[in-house]
């Protein structure tokens, strides 16, 4: 069934688009819009309670280790004996125990052997470091 004129030999379909029902949407919805614009500029006064907290910025202790060309190990700068390295685990053990976020920063000389950088790095591990973090120089 095609719309068009009453004429009998006119057998095409009418090919104009009927905007009326659209221009009809679209002033209801604004007409909906201008009612509920205002509504959405009140606002609604709430009293919030007041919180006396205080921030406390506490940073987890960070040890640093450091390996020279020489192979002599360094806790926080401070020299490790050859002997004293065999309780480098137990060392850490305690540490990490008192906080297990601490932090373990490691930085070795260029001319370390690589192997002497992974006995470190396993007795770390071995320790229950979780946090192990390599300081390098960037190159200029």
């Amino acid at each position: 069934m095609a719309f068009g004129s009453f004429d009998s030999g006119a057998s095409r379909p009418m090919v104009e688009i009927n905007t009326t029902p659209l221009v009809d949407v679209m002033l209801v919805l604004l007409i909906i819009f201008l009612v509920t614009a205002p509504l959405m500029t009140q606002s609604v006064r709430v009293d919030l309670p007041q919180a006396s907290a205080q921030t406390t910025d506490i940073k987890p202790e960070t040890i640093r280790l450091a390996l020279d060309a020489q192979g002599t190990l360094y806790w926080n700068d401070v020299p490790i004996a050859k002997e004293e390295e065999q309780n480098l685990e137990s060392r850490l053990q305690a540490v990490i125990r008192l906080d297990p976020q601490t932090e373990v920063q490691f930085s070795a000389d260029r001319e370390t052997r690589y192997q002497r950088v992974a006995e470190i790095m396993a007795t770390a591990k071995r320790a229950g470091v979780v946090k192990l973090g390599f300081i390098t120089l960037p190159n200029n």
